[in-house]
């Protein structure tokens, strides 16, 4: 039996926060759409929901489904990219967002992964996701983003 192959992305930060404080930033579409370079995650945030992410013009970036919902400590989401025709062929990821404690602060790891070697989807992601978790840091620990908005 061989592996699947799969790439992933892997993030970790430290934000100065409690994890219900940080739980509920990612969870709020009002608030994402501050740190989330002005597109807005939307969902009923619950297991089996469904979850999507908006761009400004109203445009779907993203879509899926959330497939585990733990709070304070665990999201996961089955994500598929809407706006890339060449992204969106590669099919599903999965996006883990994992919270603890750590001192006066909470370690966040966000992994996001697909079941095909050397994914562009992933490739796009990792330029990304680095932005949008720099956004949230220091929106919750100084109230103002490090990066605008993006012009739709």
């Amino acid at each position: 039996m061989t592996d699947t192959p799969k790439s992933s992305f892997l993030y970790v930060t430290y934000i100065r926060t409690t994890p219900e404080r940080l739980w509920e930033a990612l969870t709020d579409s009002d608030f994402s759409q501050q740190y989330w370079l002005g597109a807005r995650a939307e969902s009923e945030w619950k297991v089996g929901a469904p979850w999507r992410l908006v761009f400004p013009d109203g445009r779907e970036a993203d879509s899926g489904e959330i497939t585990a919902f733990d709070p304070p400590s665990h999201l996961a989401i089955r994500w598929r990219n809407q706006w890339s025709p060449e992204l969106n062929a590669e099919g599903w990821s999965l996006c883990t967002m994992d919270l603890e404690p750590a001192g006066d602060a909470v370690k966040l790891t966000v992994t996001h992964s697909i079941e095909r070697a050397e994914s562009k989807f992933i490739g796009a992601v990792s330029g990304g996701w680095p932005k949008i978790l720099s956004n949230l840091k220091s929106l919750i620990e100084t109230g103002e983003t490090l990066m605008p908005p993006k012009a739709a």
